[in-house]
């Protein structure tokens, strides 16, 4: 592990004081702030994009799953929380991890190896994505995705070869930013699609076998553009 920028933001300042700690104890991490805002935190995240931000759950100008959304794909996010019902709903942002309040320094360990693991690895991230779904987690090779379609809170994502498709709780926005953007586009507000996999597009919609991806208006040039140069 080497060279990990790191953001805290905290609205108690005991906590976010122990978490900066935790940080400048730790040789392979960089402190590059600490905020008991939200909104400066959110600013200092976007101009500095750190690799890992540490945002609590709960604070009252701006909840850190609202913070999550917000910021850059390229930072991980690992969720501070008190209350550990609370983690469910960081899946909508893909965090990387959760540290239940009070946190130890091992377990704040072991979210920064995970980040670490990533940081070094950044083929393996384009190849699967990790996802949860009925309390289990699964991995899903990258390229076996056909289609995700959005619904509401959820997700379902169809992959090649299986009748039924993984419903996982997670935004259209956060998965679309751990997908590669040469092989996945939005095709329609509810749908993106695997390009590479495009073998056939009529009556304007995208025909994978039996299945059937709608394309709006607006997005159908583009897509026929990708299609065209592949």
């Amino acid at each position: 592990m080497s060279g990990l920028k790191c953001i805290v933001v905290d609205d108690e300042p005991l906590a976010c004081r122990l978490l900066s700690a935790y940080v400048e104890r730790t040789e392979s991490l960089k402190l590059c702030g600490a905020y008991t805002s939200a909104s400066q935190g959110l600013r200092a995240i976007n101009e500095s994009v750190p690799d890992i931000a540490f945002l609590d759950i709960q604070m009252p100008e701006m909840t850190g799953i609202e913070l999550a959304g917000r910021i850059s794909g390229d930072t991980r996010v690992v969720f501070t929380t008190a209350y550990p019902d609370f983690a469910v709903d960081g899946f909508r942002v893909n965090a990387l991890h959760y540290l239940l309040k009070p946190i130890s320094y091992s377990e704040f360990l072991e979210a920064v190896e995970r980040a670490a693991a990533l940081k070094t690895q950044p083929d393996k991230t384009q190849q699967f994505i990790t996802v949860k779904s009925e309390y289990r987690l699964i991995r899903i090779r990258v390229s076996d995705i056909l289609y995700i379609e959005g619904l509401k809170d959820y997700i379902k994502i169809y992959l090649d070869g299986e009748t039924r498709p993984v419903l996982t709780l997670m935004s259209m926005k956060a998965v679309e930013a751990l997908l590669p953007h040469e092989s996945f586009m939005r095709v329609h507000r509810s749908y993106i699609a695997n390009t590479d996999r495009i073998r056939l597009f009529e009556q304007g919609r995208i025909v994978y076998g039996e299945m059937r991806v709608p394309v709006s208006d607006s997005c159908r040039p583009m897509l026929m553009e990708r299609l065209q140069n592949i």
